[in-house]
C-alpha cells in the first residue's frame, strides 16, 4: 500500500493546474494580424450558380509573421472556394513573434449579384 501526504497531493494538484493554465493561455493568444487580404469570389462559382459558402482554414506562420502554408479544414460547398482562400491567406501578414505559429479562420462567401 502506498501512502502520500495531503501536502504532496496538494502540491501535485497545484502544479497540474498551473500547467493547464499555461497551456490554455498559450492557445488563447492569437497572433496579431497586420495585413488581411480578402479572397475574391471565384468566377467558377458564379458559372456554377454557387452564390455562397463557408471555408475554415488553418494557416502556418513563420517567426517573421509570413504565412507559409494553408490547410483547408472544412469547406461548404467542397472545393469551390479553396483556391481563392489559399491565394488570399498566403498574402496575410502577422506580427513577428520570433516563433512558428498557426491560426485558424472561417471565411464566409456571399455573392448577391
Amino acid at each position: 500500500m502506498i501512502t502520500t501526504s495531503s501536502s504532496t497531493l496538494t502540491r501535485a494538484a497545484a502544479l497540474f493546474c498551473t500547467g493547464l493554465a499555461l497551456a490554455f493561455s498559450a492557445q488563447a493568444a492569437a497572433p496579431k494580424i497586420m495585413k488581411k487580404v480578402p479572397p475574391e469570389f471565384p468566377a467558377e462559382a458564379v458559372k456554377a450558380s454557387v452564390s455562397n459558402g463557408v471555408v475554415k482554414a488553418k494557416m502556418s506562420i513563420d517567426a517573421e509573421g509570413a504565412v507559409t502554408g494553408v490547410d483547408i479544414l472544412e469547406a461548404q460547398p467542397r472545393k469551390v472556394f479553396d483556391k481563392a482562400v489559399t491565394r488570399a491567406l498566403m498574402d496575410w501578414r502577422f506580427e513577428a513573434s520570433g516563433e512558428k505559429q498557426s491560426h485558424e479562420v472561417k471565411l464566409v462567401f456571399n455573392n448577391e449579384d
